[in-house]
């Protein structure tokens, strides 16, 4: 049974890595569940062949060394490596304290000891690592605080080795309780560790998707989803707190597009996206909301604020450059701010906004008006420049 599962992790595993961001990671625990699953061959082989030493050994390096890849994919996973060489050193003092207490009555906590606490150490090892990455989620505390658990374990079986009996030598052990708790105990916790690692990939899998269903693939900011969907996030963060949306629109962008080709209207957008991007602060919300149009969501900035960034961008447009433009062409856009009232919803303030970039596209383009409040319909005449 173990080794079935076990398998079916590695299978697993392999699959998930194919689209997972931590595709080293998967493949390490591919590999980890595929090593460990060779010890249940070798146990069974212990007990009915000849050779019980040679598979002895190897069932206590396949489980050992399963449970190293997989310390190394957590460190993939969690940006906490462990150095190759003293990985390498490690697994094979172990296999050699292994070969030294073989002749030692399996019952002796001597005995118990020494085999079973190479395996506690790795697994608290990997839970040191999960602890001390920078990925702080709800699963990934459940991970570390699993393997502290199932490091644990291994020396909560020692003592039973003792008190239950492990038999007296290496081909008595399958026959003995003991070694019926023992798997059991060990596959549930290994199960639940495999299940929670793949829940992790998963969820990374999933957000993944989520990001790229609300990205513009040409320039890179949020789509109007992600926009839309950034903005309440925000507001749930400050509902209270006044904020600022602006609305932009790259001036004659069809007429570029017709005299230059897409190929440089593509080039003007992210010309464009990039701008936004660099002069937004860290914590506004910037994306792509139409063909040309923009949509920058400033939390916690004044009206008055976001009038003055839009003047800001309305002037670094016109320092645009393009490969493939002349340079004699200016480009330029127009915006349209508003303040976000409280209560007010997000589809209210984009349509005033909308309305003052309307009317800075009627006065000419390349300037920068203020929506009224909510109460009224008009937009204000303010020019930032």
């Amino acid at each position: 049974m173990n080794f079935i599962i076990a398998i079916c992790f590695a299978l697993v595993f392999a699959v998930v890595a194919v689209r997972s961001r931590s595709r080293q990671a998967a493949l390490w625990f591919s590999a980890g569940f595929a090593v460990a699953s060779l010890s249940a061959i070798s146990e069974l082989l212990v007990a009915y062949t000849d050779l019980p030493r040679l598979f002895a050994v190897l069932a206590f390096g396949s489980v050992l060394g399963g449970m190293i890849l997989l310390r190394v994919g957590i460190g993939e996973l969690y940006d906490v490596r462990i150095a190759p060489l003293w990985a390498t050193f490690f697994f094979a003092a172990c296999v050699v304290l292994d070969l030294v207490i073989y002749g030692l009555p399996r019952s002796t906590l001597r005995h118990a000891i020494s085999y079973q606490t190479p395996f506690a150490l790795v697994v608290l090892a990997s839970a040191v690592a999960v602890f001390a990455s920078a990925r702080h989620a709800k699963i990934d505390r459940v991970l570390g605080f699993l393997l502290v658990a199932t490091g644990l374990h291994f020396f909560a079986k020692a003592a039973l080795a003792v008190t239950a009996g492990a038999g007296t030598k290496a081909a008595d052990y399958v026959h003995t309780n003991y070694a019926v708790i023992s798997q059991g105990s060990t596959a549930v916790l290994i199960v639940a560790v495999g299940l929670t690692l793949l829940s992790v990939l998963v969820l990374d899998i999933m957000a993944d998707e989520r990001s790229n269903s609300e990205r513009d693939m040409l320039s890179g900011l949020a789509n109007r989803r992600g926009f839309e969907n950034g903005v309440s996030a925000a507001r749930l963060v400050a509902p209270a707190v006044l904020h600022s949306v602006m609305i932009c629109d790259i001036d004659r962008f069809k007429s570029i597009n017709d005299t230059f080709g897409h190929h440089a209207g593509d080039q003007v957008i992210r010309a464009f996206a990039d701008l936004l991007k660099s002069i937004a602060e860290p914590d506004f919300i910037v994306g792509r909301i139409g063909g040309e149009e923009f949509g920058v969501f400033m939390p916690n900035t004044t009206v008055d604020a976001a009038m003055l960034f839009a003047g800001v961008a309305r002037r670094e447009t016109m320092a645009i450059t393009v490969e493939g433009l002349p340079k004699s062409l200016t480009v330029s856009a127009s915006f349209g701010v508003a303040e976000v009232v409280a209560g007010e919803s997000l589809d209210d303030t984009m349509r005033r906004a909308d309305m003052a970039l309307y009317e800075a596209k009627r006065a000419g383009r390349n300037c920068v008006r203020q929506a009224r409040s909510a109460r009224s319909a008009s937009p204000d005449i303010r020019v930032v420049s």
